[in-house]
């Protein structure tokens, strides 16, 4: 699921040499770090956060296939 978000982040910013991403277990929840560079952070969210929503809704609708749930955190 990491490398989703990781191809979708990386043709969305200017600078994909500073995406990366990290996951990490909370519970039951796996959640996914996504990390950009600063000039980049506009354009991962988008204009009211609907980038960063329709991201969301990608991994969201991806696990169900897995049965396994998924956090997407913007850093």
């Amino acid at each position: 699921m990491d490398e989703l978000v990781l191809f979708l982040a990386k043709s969305l910013v200017s600078l994909p040499e500073e995406v990366s991403v990290n996951t990490k277990q909370d519970g039951d929840c796996t959640v996914i770090e996504l990390h950009v560079a600063e000039q980049d952070m506009g354009k991962v969210i988008g204009r009211q956060g609907r980038i960063a929503k329709a991201i969301r809704t990608i991994v969201r609708a991806a696990s169900l296939r897995e049965n396994r749930k998924y956090t997407v955190e913007i850093i």
